[in-house]
């Protein structure tokens, strides 16, 4: 027997009696649950893009709602006995939910009709509700464009119907996106804006809505990814984006409108003073770099400098000090850090080593992952403090082969 769904005819349904068909334990999360058929519900469970409504049976806290088959199975965090039950949904997520993916199918058709953006998928998230589209880059123009006419006809406060029907009757009809199933469908209409087939959850008129707003767009694969949100989560969002600028702002000591042109400003002070830095650093090293060539003695052809850093030296300087060693001749330059377990051996070609090989029999010892040339190599160990001791046992390495 097939769970009669309730939300199909009417989606303002908060409450609702039903009898309890099956009651079957299971495990979610490591923690005893319940999975709960009945014979009707007007609960709607994860489908399309949307996340399922939560509630409760009874007592019992609804924790998901599963589409299996033709039956809806409710999973509950306690037991409830077969017979009858009183059921109630958790409204403001439903409403929630409701505004969303109306939103998203007004949206969706405003992109393709005015602007031949067909949308291929739907996702609604916790926060942020998106849609892809196919076809090239929706311009500002065309984002601001779909928006613009979605909040027209949400003022315009038109009717939403719920319609049945064969696929070649809504086909007939002008439905924004065909559909291969047969049998009876069912199709949501926004008068005069868009008819699609969708077994979601959806509002009685446009103007619940309330408004619709269009955030970024980005390039996923060969589509294009579209953020919106509506109605309640307008509202939140722009309260906490104006609290994230305001806060901003009063660290930059600026008003909010200036806060563009002083990040401006700060960014080129950044990368003036990073540019100073990689010179200060470069002339460092190469400083260093000479002053260890002289500590270390070299009796034979080969001289090697060894040596672990800690955290307080720059990572660019251990790169620019490496690549200073391996300029003089006859010169292996091992070299971690501890902080963050990074690795670079780096030598002059005359010594003719193989460092690729050498940093692989460090991490048969220490493990780790990285490589490079026969002359230049990074690594990185799993665990930070073994550096030192990595460095030591590269450099017995070279002086036993």
């Amino acid at each position: 027997m097939s769970t009669r769904r309730l939300y199909y005819d009417d989606s303002f349904m908060r409450e609702f009696d039903a009898h309890v068909l099956a009651c079957e334990a299971e495990m979610r999360d490591n923690k005893p649950a319940w999975g709960i058929v009945l014979d009707a519900t007007a609960m709607y469970p994860t489908s399309g893009g949307q996340p399922c409504d939560l509630g409760k049976l009874g007592s019992a806290n609804v924790i998901e709602v599963r589409d299996v088959g033709d039956d809806i199975v409710h999973i509950v965090d306690a037991c409830v006995d077969k017979g009858p039950v009183h059921g109630c949904i958790d409204w403001p997520r439903r409403f929630d939910h409701m505004q969303q993916h109306t939103g998203q199918h007004l949206l969706s058709a405003m992109f393709q009709e005015r602007f031949g953006r067909p949308t291929v998928s739907f996702h609604l998230g916790d926060d942020i509700c998106t849609i892809d589209l196919r076809g090239p880059e929706p311009g500002p123009e065309i984002l601001e464009g779909a928006e613009r006419a979605a909040n027209q006809i949400i003022a315009d406060d038109r009717p939403i119907n719920v319609r049945y029907g064969t696929a070649e009757q809504f086909a007939e009809l002008g439905v924004r996106k065909e559909v291969q199933r047969t049998g009876i469908l069912r199709a949501i209409e926004i008068e005069g804006a868009d008819l699609q087939p969708c077994g979601g959850t959806h509002l009685a008129r446009t103007a619940q809505i309330g408004i619709l707003l269009v955030r970024e767009c980005s390039k996923i694969r060969q589509d294009w990814r579209v953020e919106f949100v509506c109605g309640r989560r307008v509202v939140q969002l722009a309260r906490h984006e104006a609290h994230a600028l305001q806060q901003a702002s009063e660290r930059l000591g600026c008003a909010p409108s200036d806060l563009a042109a002083s990040v401006d400003r700060i960014t080129k002070e950044r990368d003036a003073h990073f540019k100073g830095l990689k010179s200060a650093l470069q002339r460092l090293a190469q400083a260093d770099a000479a002053s260890a060539v002289k500590l270390v003695s070299s009796d034979s052809s080969l001289r090697i400098i060894a040596q672990a850093f800690d955290e307080e030296t720059q990572p660019e300087y251990l790169n620019y000090f490496a690549t200073e060693l391996a300029k003089v001749s006859g010169t292996i330059a091992l070299l971690g850090r501890t902080s963050c377990g990074h690795l670079i051996f780096a030598q002059h070609p005359s010594v003719g080593r193989d460092l690729n090989a050498l940093l692989k029999q460090v991490f048969s010892e220490f493990p780790g992952k990285g490589g490079g040339t026969k002359d230049f190599v990074r690594g990185r160990l799993n665990d930070p403090a073994q550096a030192a001791k990595a460095v030591e046992r590269a450099k017995a390495l070279l002086l036993t082969s």
